[in-house]
């Protein structure tokens, strides 16, 4: 599984329980530690330019995206309109980082909590 996230998104605090938030950015570290999972993180300072800022979708191979919306979600299967998601996951992923330096987000971002 491959994911990719926005470091702002790591930050949201959104539940205002004690302790909600660093137990979910620690169980994302513990989920990176997983050989068949594989985290990017976005850095706010990414360069953006040539990349807008896209919905949150779901693709699953090249058969099936889905995207999420406000009121609903959207299954897109045209195989015309699956390639669109996958490059734009490719050029999410290439200003993304990984491994250690994304471990070392996450826990800079957990120990404000």
């Amino acid at each position: 599984m491959y994911v990719e996230l926005e470091e702002s998104v790591l930050r949201y605090r959104i539940s205002g329980t004690e302790g909600v938030m660093a137990g979910q950015l620690g169980y994302l570290l513990s989920v990176m530690a997983l050989p068949s999972v594989s985290i990017g993180i976005i850095p706010q300072d990414a360069d953006r330019s040539g990349l807008w800022p896209v919905e949150g979708f779901f693709l699953y191979g090249d058969e099936l995206v889905n995207v999420e919306l406000i009121s609903a979600h959207l299954t897109v299967a045209q195989k015309n309109e699956l390639p669109m998601y996958a490059r734009t996951f490719s050029e999410l992923a290439e200003i993304s980082v990984y491994g250690p330096t994304a471990r070392e987000f996450i826990t800079a971002i957990e120990s404000l909590g």
